[in-house]
């Protein structure tokens, strides 16, 4: 087969030479052959179809030969230009003022310029492409031209050298002998080669150098200028305690002539004449100083006073300077201490005259309380003695009314009676106030039923609402608050009465308004109003915003006692108000766990049923009082039994041997027996009886103590009333 005789792997050139020998020798087989079998004509056929491939073959083979031609054109080409981009790269960089060098990514020389190194002769030879970059900083670091620092050995150097290799950029100052110096900058690039440049920066340093020498003078000058500007005398010592500096003033004050004040001058002989000068104070003293002056190591500053003979005091502070040196520094204090010593003995006698003044003052406060707690006892003796004949005033007017009633006699002693009852009100605000301005009124915080205090509330104001065409409403509530009975019902029930007294048309409006854990109680009017200059004023005694209103409405003492009683409690008051456009007051309740017990002092409202056959035994001292009592009960169709102590009380019923269905006592008995332990006295003799006891101390002891008797407690001057249905309620 042809293709078994050409060699695929020869080249074109030989496998045409070998197809021309095959086809040469075939022509000549074929010529000489006369066999007739036809094989002539077969080798014929082979070397027609050898001829054809060996065409073909040559003519690839002339295509080839153009494009490799044509090829090595393009390379000479490429060459030249290659060499000529080498020759202007290379000639660029001879043209570089500076030392250019290029290492490859694997850390070798690639090609520098003839100022690469220029610094470095002894070097230079050594500098060729293909050196590796350790072998060369190592080379860099035997030269003899570098000035390396003190203390610092050339392998050192190179290691230093070789960690700066590791970042992207280094630039560095190298510094070469002969005063020469060298800025190195060394950059990445960006397949992992590396780019030095050195360029001299020698003629740069002694420009900065002169520059930093010519600002050193300027500093200088300006040291000096600042230190003759100081009010402190300073000194400056360099490390081995020799003068460097001074201003005029340190002189001054040490009064050392100036020529002991040279440079180079040691501490230790200026110190000599401060030493003979100057006595230290007492936590320092010359050796500590001089030690401290001494020492080679860190110290921490010193600071100290030296006096001179006569009055100077001057403060000395001593520092450390970071090259070791140190500072002194001088202080003139003496004006300071003299003001000081002038403040000591002002204060001394100032403190005389405020213990002087302390003792007048405790003497005139001691006077003060005595006098309010005078005035006290005086208002509640007074109190209680103006309530005797009050009560017994106001039962004899309630039997005359009785009997009087129809006519104009009786018309006349209604009018008495609600003149009494303004005078009850009156001395009950004044009972009040003095109670809590003398700090002696305690409180009994209990749950109250806040709706069922409100209803008796409208109940009793109601008949004054309704009598000046009012619409009065109490919006019901379930409510429970934690708070004192009494003072809560006196808080609410004054501010509903100032409503109602001040609103001539209209409404009063009484609501709770719900807060999550409080309450709000609010009393609402269409009243006038009250200015906003004369809020604040409300609260003070017997401030009145009507001032036509006669004594009957109120002597201004309402609001104060809520104001008091509210603070007494610790809940918060306010109003709110409009001229023209009504008033609202609100007092805030904390809310409270569990319905309040029913007060004993709280009477149940009165009734008109008749009262059985009852005898009653009454114990009251004060006579007007009890013959008053005695009158009014008899009017009831009662038995009364009239004493004027316990004594007599046991006396009386021993005599007519029987036993009282009701005990009805005042609390304070002239025998030192309480009107409790006359009660207590005679259950233990008759069994339990009711009782009621009566006083004119609204003290809550007392209301503790008839809760614990189980007794109904009326207070001085007390309605009839209220007496009338506690007896109505009893068995006959």
């Amino acid at each position: 087969m042809p293709h078994a005789l050409i060699d695929p792997r020869d080249s074109l050139a030989r496998q045409n030479e070998k197809l021309l020998r095959i086809t040469e020798t075939l022509m000549r087989r074929v010529e000489q052959d006369t066999d007739a079998s036809g094989l002539a004509y077969t080798q014929f056929q082979r070397a027609v179809m050898l001829e054809e491939e060996v065409r073909s073959r040559t003519q690839d083979l002339e295509r080839a030969l153009d494009l490799l031609n044509e090829s090595n054109a393009r390379l000479a080409i490429a060459n030249r230009e290659t060499e000529a981009a080498r020759s202007n790269l290379a000639n660029a960089i001879e043209t570089v003022q500076e030392g250019f060098a290029l290492f490859n990514a694997a850390d070798e020389l690639v090609m520098c310029n003839s100022r690469f190194g220029m610094h470095m002769p002894d070097i230079r030879d050594q500098l060729k492409p293909g050196l590796g970059f350790a072998d060369y900083v190592q080379v860099v670091s035997q030269s003899v031209f570098l000035s390396l620092p003190d203390g610092e050995t050339p392998q050192a150097w190179a290691q230093r050298r070789m960690r700066h290799h590791q970042d992207n950029s280094v630039i560095f100052n190298a510094r070469m002998t002969g005063k020469r110096w060298v800025q190195v900058s060394e950059h990445r690039t960006t397949d992992g080669g590396t780019v030095i440049l050195q360029t001299d920066v020698t003629d740069i340093m002694r420009l900065e150098r002169r520059e930093r020498e010519r600002m050193l003078d300027d500093q200088a000058r300006l040291i000096r200028a600042t230190l003759e500007h100081l009010e402190q005398g300073v000194c400056i010592f360099d490390t081995q305690g020799r003068l460097v500096g001074w201003n005029r003033r340190a002189g001054a004050l040490l009064s050392i002539p100036v020529g002991q004040f040279q440079i180079g001058n040691r501490f230790s002989t200026i110190f000599k004449r401060l030493r003979g000068d100057y006595s230290f104070s007492d936590h320092a003293s010359p050796r500590l100083v001089l030690d401290w002056a001494g020492h080679k190591g860190r110290r921490e500053p010193l600071s100290f006073e030296i006096q001179g003979r006569g009055s100077r005091v001057l403060t000395v502070f001593m520092q450390q300077m970071p090259d070791g040196g140190f500072v002194i520094s001088f202080t003139d204090v003496t004006s300071e201490r003299q003001a000081i010593r002038a403040v000591i003995e002002a204060k001394e006698t100032l403190e005389q005259r405020v213990l002087d003044r302390t003792l007048d003052l405790e003497d005139a406060l001691s006077e003060a309380e005595r006098a309010n707690a005078s005035k006290s006892r005086f208002v509640a003796a007074a109190s209680h003695d103006l309530l005797q004949p009050l009560s017994a005033a106001k039962l004899y007017l309630a039997s005359l009314e009785q009997e009087l009633a129809g006519g104009p006699p009786g018309e006349m002693a209604s009018k008495a009676t609600k003149a009494l009852q303004s005078v009850e009100t009156i001395l009950g605000a004044l009972l009040d106030i003095s109670k809590l301005d003398s700090g002696q009124a305690s409180v009994h915080v209990l749950p109250v039923s806040l709706g069922l205090m409100l209803n008796q509330l409208r109940d009793e104001w109601r008949p004054m609402a309704d009598a000046k065409g009012l619409d009065f409403r109490v919006l019901a509530t379930g409510v429970q608050v934690a708070s004192d009975t009494t003072y809560l019902q006196r808080i609410l029930q004054n501010l509903i009465s100032n409503a109602i007294r001040y609103t001539d048309n209209g409404r009063v409006l009484v609501g709770v308004r719900h807060l999550g854990k409080a309450v709000r109680v609010e009393v609402w009017d269409t009243g006038p109003g009250i200015e906003e200059e004369e809020q604040d004023r409300i609260f003070g005694e017997f401030q009145r915003l009507n001032a036509s209103a006669s004594a009957a409405d109120g002597m201004g003492l309402g609001l104060a006692i809520v104001e008091r009683a509210c603070a007494l409690l610790g809940h918060p008051l306010g109003l709110s108000s409009q001229p023209g456009g009504g008033t609202v007051f609100w007092v805030e309740l904390p809310r409270a766990g569990r319905v309040a017990a029913p007060e004993p002092g709280v009477a149940a409202p009165a009734q008109d049923g008749q009262i059985g056959h009852l005898i009653v035994l009454l114990i009251e001292n004060d006579a007007e009082l009890r013959n008053a009592l005695t009158v009014t009960m008899e009017q009831w169709g009662l038995d009364v039994l009239a004493c004027c102590s316990e004594d007599e009380a046991f006396a009386l019923l021993g005599e007519i041997g029987v036993a009282p269905d009701v005990v009805v006592a005042d609390m304070q008995l002239d025998d030192r027996r309480s009107g409790s332990d006359a009660i207590t006295a005679l259950r233990n003799r008759f069994g339990p009886l009711p009782a009621c006891l009566v006083s004119a101390d609204r003290d809550i002891a007392l209301r503790d103590t008839a809760e614990r008797l189980g007794a109904l407690l009326l207070h001085k001057p007390f309605d009839p009333g209220a007496l009338k249905a506690y007896l109505a309620g009893l068995p006959g």
